[in-house]
């Protein structure tokens, strides 16, 4: 590979029109492959693998939708907790313990989808 970066050795551009179906499904692939609509585009139109890393995680739809899902329990939950309080019941710490479990979990599980160690920040 020649000095340089990539982006100073790419000096010739090449532009279509397509339609909105079309540019959304080449994003939507793009975003599957983790990759820049240019790096998928170049990708495809070279029969090349990219030439660095994914710099974005391909987005886990259906893990995002379960996540989704998990957080409407949770509120569900902490409306409940709050009932119980405004009406002074004080058994609520069973309660509160597991939203807390259930916001760690969820957290995790995006640090995974984001494919980061669940510790990290």
């Amino acid at each position: 590979m020649a000095s340089g970066s990539e982006t100073r050795q790419r000096q010739a551009a090449l532009r279509i029109r397509l339609t909105a179906a079309e540019h959304a499904a080449i994003t939507t692939a793009s975003e599957r492959a983790g990759l820049s609509l240019a790096g998928y585009a170049r990708s495809q139109l070279l029969s090349a693998p990219p030439v660095r890393q994914a710099r974005r995680p391909p987005v886990e739809r259906a893990e995002l939708a379960r996540l989704l899902a998990e957080l409407g329990k949770i509120g569900s939950n902490v409306n409940q907790i709050a009932r119980a309080l405004n009406g002074g019941s004080d058994a609520v710490s069973s309660d509160l313990a597991g939203a807390q479990a259930d916001i760690a979990a969820i957290r995790a599980a995006i640090m995974l989808a984001l494919g980061r160690a669940p510790g990290e920040p």
